[in-house]
């Protein structure tokens, strides 16, 4: 779940390895993170905070509109500062012209927050060894002259900070939350803050069954804002349909092609041609605590399409691509049924033999790539060609390998496991 690739790459082919190049166009930027602002801190500022049902219904949009969106129940500081009542990926929507209203708030919550900050700087906790204080008042430590609530305030909103409120459906639209933070230690219960009618803070324990049936702002790190989840993807081309489910196959796209790769064409294709889709995804468990929300899937596909080469030589004219889209799958969600019809390889081939597939639960650390490959024939012949799947050090493997047309032939629209996630694809004919 943190920061890793996009939408499309390049892969390499058996003949032209030389020229592989990764298109970036797709990603994008992150936040610089700030470690010392810590969730523990803001949970607790949050839970001084007098709210009211503005500000909880402020929260209560942002996380729906993420939702929406396809992202997890989450409402960013980036977002809560700039655009109250936003949700992820609203700024890109209304940049589509799909989304033009702009919500407001009499007293929207990060006026709370910076009033509260501002006249009482910020609170000293365990994860916080670095502490902003009032301006005018002693106490800097070394190297920390000038770090002021306002120099609070700015990191705060850079931050990857959020609040992650899950099972925000079943919010009854007047009580107020328990406020919560992410330990990131694996734990299933945490200390939790509710503001009493008096302003005394009460101290709990907070677990998952609690969220359920209480309200619950958990203050985490945000792990997806920063890919375009299946739901924007679709949005950006009409021809996938505007929700999940619907049959998305459309116009085919120009194939992105490699610098150095010649600028002949392929020959016509005179094989019968097909379109593989992931039909439907169902998750059998959660991959992380519940304090980190959703499980981010990513589901990559690497693939010659429209291959119709009758000699080697004319593999040269091939560059294998990889299909790459994330899929969050919220806790509530676990053990249903989702309809997805995302196109992994639009032009499937009779000499198209295998594909390289792998879906993986992402949970950061370092970019890395798994070398895979996929096989096609010329002539009743099967040829090799190599390619790269991206993912990080930390991330869960569901499942990797190969899938040949055999396989998919089989078991085509039928469910089939891989790990914990089961998968149906689907062919259509063109």
């Amino acid at each position: 779940m943190r920061k890793v690739s996009s939408i499309l790459i390049i892969g390499l082919s058996v003949i032209a390895s030389s020229c592989e190049k990764i298109d970036h166009s797709g990603e994008k930027q992150t936040s610089q993170d700030t470690p010392w602002v810590s969730q523990e801190a803001v949970a607790m500022i949050l839970s001084k905070l007098p709210l009211g049902s503005g500000q909880v219904g402020e929260v209560h949009d942002a996380v729906s509109a993420s939702s929406d969106n396809g992202y997890d129940e989450e409402y960013t500081m980036s977002d809560l500062f700039r655009e109250p009542g936003s949700g992820v990926g609203d700024a890109e929507t209304r940049a589509l012209g799909l989304k033009t209203e702009v919500l407001s708030y009499d007293s929207p919550l990060k006026d709370l927050i910076s009033s509260y900050i501002l006249e009482n700087g910020v609170p000293a906790t365990k994860s916080s060894p670095i502490i902003p204080v009032r301006s005018g008042d002693e106490g800097y430590s070394s190297g920390n002259e000038g770090f002021t609530p306002e120099d609070y305030l700015k990191a705060l909103q850079s931050s990857d900070i959020q609040i992650y409120w899950p099972y925000s459906e079943n919010w009854d639209g007047k009580t107020g939350p328990i406020i919560t933070f992410d330990p990131e230690d694996g734990s299933s219960v945490n200390v939790g803050y509710r503001r009493r009618p008096d302003g005394t803070i009460e101290t709990l324990m907070v677990d998952e069954s609690l969220a359920q049936s209480n309200p619950v702002w958990v203050v985490n790190r945000n792990d997806d804002s920063y890919y375009e989840s299946l739901e924007m993807l679709r949005r950006q081309d009409p021809d996938w349909g505007s929700t999940g489910g619907e049959i998305i196959i459309g116009k085919k796209s120009p194939r992105p092609t490699l610098a150095c790769a010649p600028s002949a064409t392929a020959p016509a294709s005179l094989s019968k041609v097909k379109t593989l889709i992931l039909k439907n995804i169902k998750v059998l468990r959660n991959f992380d605590p519940w304090f980190a929300g959703a499980s981010e899937f990513f589901i990559k596909c690497g693939a010659v399409e429209d291959f119709t080469a009758s000699t080697e030589a004319e593999m040269r004219l091939y560059t294998p691509q990889v299909t790459d889209f994330m899929i969050v799958v919220k806790r509530k969600e676990v053990g249903v049924e989702k309809p997805f019809n995302a196109v992994l390889v639009s032009d499937w081939t009779d000499q198209l033999e295998s594909i390289a597939f792998m879906a993986a639960e992402d949970d950061g650390g370092t970019r890395t790539e798994w070398k895979c490959s996929g096989y096609v024939k010329i002539k009743s012949k099967s040829y090799g060609y190599e390619i790269s799947l991206p993912l990080n050090v930390r991330d869960d493997i569901v499942w990797r390998g190969q899938l040949s047309s055999s396989y998919l032939d089989k078991y085509n629209n039928t469910e089939a496991r891989f790990g914990d996630v089961i998968l149906t694809f689907q062919f259509l004919e063109k």
